[in-house]
């Protein structure tokens, strides 16, 4: 009776912890993905109930990363703390429920838990930031082709970034510039747009773009010329960033070589040498 009576005030201490969430408005955010869509509920109770307890320097932290790998427009910090507390939550109940199956108590299997299910979102976040750097670096070139022969084509620079995002490639370099689209039809001005790509971004390749575009601009000179050496300039160091990764790949071939190809192909070799050594009893 006493465990059924907790039970209650738990289900009902929680429902009146929910009641009080408020809700939220995502018209102007990000679609939530499939898998956040069905946890969200949760990370929104975190957030309102664990958020405030959270210091303002790491929601100022997490913010920058969250900025910086373009998520900062499908999560807040807030949000994206309550993510790793409930990641932890199903870490823990993992492992725990792994050990009760084995019918073991490991505390040091719990404490790992807690550690890599409070940190892998940064991991993943992490990881993110490198797969959008990537990214970025493969299709700037062509959307400098682009922006550039909309240029010389008579276009002024919010045209030509019109254009580029409508036939460029999809990825996280056409949804800045949608940002970028976004903040001038909004009254930003031209080159404060461009520098708060540049902010989000914190990429040498957009902050030269940024910086051509806006010199170019306050000096009268030709956009298309300076915007067509970028783009050589970004298609060559594309093309350096490849021969050096090919240059890199026997060096990364020699581990697995020596841990895994090499012992099977002695033991191979070696097998039928040994059996028949044994076999006429010099072994």
């Amino acid at each position: 009776m006493i465990f059924g009576l907790a039970v209650i005030l738990l289900i009902f201490a929680v429902g009146k912890l929910k009641h009080e969430v408020p809700s939220e408005d995502r018209e102007y955010l990000d679609p939530l993905p499939p898998i956040l869509r069905m946890i969200w509920p949760l990370i929104r109770f975190f957030e309102y109930h664990v958020g405030r307890l959270i210091p303002a320097a790491a929601l100022e932290k997490s913010s920058q990363k969250l900025q910086l790998t373009g998520i900062s427009f499908l999560m807040g910090a807030e949000q994206f703390f309550a993510l790793r507390f409930l990641s932890m939550l199903i870490a823990v109940g993992a492992a725990s429920f792994a050990l009760n199956a084995l019918d073991k108590q490991s505390p040091m299997t719990l404490i790992i838990a807690v550690i890599f299910g409070f940190f892998y979102p940064v991991i993943w976040l992490n990881d993110v930031r490198k797969r959008r750097v990537i990214e970025v670096q493969k299709t700037l070139p062509t959307y400098l082709d682009y922006i550039t022969m909309a240029v010389e084509a008579g276009l002024n620079m919010t045209g030509a970034i019109n254009q580029a995002m409508e036939k460029g490639p999809v990825g996280p370099l056409k949804h800045e510039f949608y940002l970028v689209v976004r903040d001038l039809r909004s009254g930003l001005p031209r080159a404060d747009a461009l520098r708060r790509m540049e902010a989000r971004m914190q990429m040498s390749e957009i902050t030269s773009f940024v910086g051509t575009s806006i010199q170019a601009e306050k000096m009268g000179a030709r956009l298309g010329t300076a915007l067509k050496a970028q783009a050589e300039q970004r298609r060559t160091e594309r093309f350096q960033r490849a021969e050096k990764q090919a240059m890199e790949a026997p060096v990364k071939l020699i581990f697995p070589l020596l841990v895994f190809i090499f012992p099977l192909t002695f033991l191979i070799l070696g097998f039928p040498i040994a059996m028949k050594f044994m076999s006429s009893g010099i072994m």
